[in-house]
């Protein structure tokens, strides 16, 4: 197993120095979902939520945080996104919508926080937007699929 690179050699948190690291083509898949009422799941289907396009919304907000991360989570770099492409996949046998975000940057350092982080805001977005007609709704199942770039190339989660 790595060592975790947020500590030094007496444990303080530092932010990991990444000057001197190659640019690459760095690309991160993330996925998570969340499951709600069959009736809530209809009306943001249908777009008949009274407050507007429910995934519509929800994209425009993940694709934002994308781009907020740095500011989020403390140690993360600021990055120079160069795409990020957030989908959904709706399941009416669950009353269930996936989302899965695709973040791409060149740098010295990995996207996979801004993928992550994306899909985090994109599902609590449809939560805010939907919570007036259920406040059970459960988001989970959030992970990073994949990635590539970068010194350790690329990872793929067990399928």
């Amino acid at each position: 197993m790595n060592k975790l690179t947020h500590f030094d050699a007496s444990g303080q948190a530092h932010m990991v120095n990444v000057g001197e690291k190659p640019h690459t083509h760095r690309i991160a898949i993330a996925t998570g979902k969340i499951t709600m009422l069959p009736e809530t799941f209809k009306m943001v289907e249908g777009g008949t939520h009274k407050k507007g396009d429910v995934l519509g919304i929800a994209r425009i907000a993940g694709i934002q945080a994308s781009k907020k991360t740095s500011e989020l989570i403390p140690l993360c770099h600021p990055l120079a996104l160069t795409h990020v492409s957030l989908e959904f996949r709706l399941d009416p046998k669950t009353n269930s919508i996936g989302c899965q975000v695709r973040a791409e940057t060149t740098g010295p350092t990995g996207v996979e926080m801004e993928a992550l982080t994306a899909i985090q805001v994109a599902l609590l977005t449809i939560y805010d937007m939907c919570k007036a007609v259920d406040r059970g709704m459960v988001m989970g199942e959030v992970m990073l699929l994949e990635k590539s770039g970068g010194k350790s190339g690329p990872w793929a989660a067990e399928k």
